[in-house]
């Protein structure tokens, strides 16, 4: 993905970010590729098929343009 967030047919913003820590409750901290840090969690597909992230893993992470803050782990890289 390039630098620019992408919106997808639901309305999400998608970004690409780098996982800083691991916080309680399957909960992250993201360094998003522009420099922001959100608190993001898990999809239930992701939990479902228990795939487990640690520091420096690279992430696709939804956010709603309502709140920038927080955010959707969808996807590994």
């Amino acid at each position: 993905m390039e630098n620019t967030p992408k919106t997808n047919k639901k309305g999400f913003i998608e970004v690409v970010g780098i996982i800083e820590e691991l916080l309680p409750s399957a909960s992250f901290r993201v360094k998003l590729e522009n420099g922001h840090e959100i608190l993001a969690h898990l999809s239930g597909k992701m939990r479902m098929f228990k795939i487990r992230l640690l520091p420096g893993d690279k992430v696709r992470v939804e956010m709603t343009p309502y709140d920038l803050t927080k955010g959707r782990i969808t996807y590994r890289m």
